[in-house]
């Protein structure tokens, strides 16, 4: 198990690296599937984009052959 100082570090470092990614997306919200289509068949233009979608929406898109990422968000509460 980790300390304290070292899950603090790790949580520290994972919220930089998806502020650093979410940062440099366009949030695309519940159009997320649409358009991550859209983009990997060229009828939109490559960009990194976020937004909602469920599980068998992702696994869709993975079968498709579309890069995606699911990229949990940290909250407060759910720290311990």
């Amino acid at each position: 198990m980790l300390g304290p100082k070292v899950q603090g570090g790790v949580i520290d470092a994972y919220k930089q690296l998806t502020n650093l990614l979410l940062a440099n997306c366009e949030d695309v919200g519940p159009d997320f599937v649409a358009e991550a289509r859209r983009i990997h068949y060229l009828e939109a233009p490559r960009r990194s984009i976020c937004g909602h979608a469920s599980q068998d929406e992702y696994e869709m898109l993975r079968d498709e052959g579309i890069d995606v990422m699911r990229l949990p968000l940290l909250k407060a509460e759910n720290l311990h």
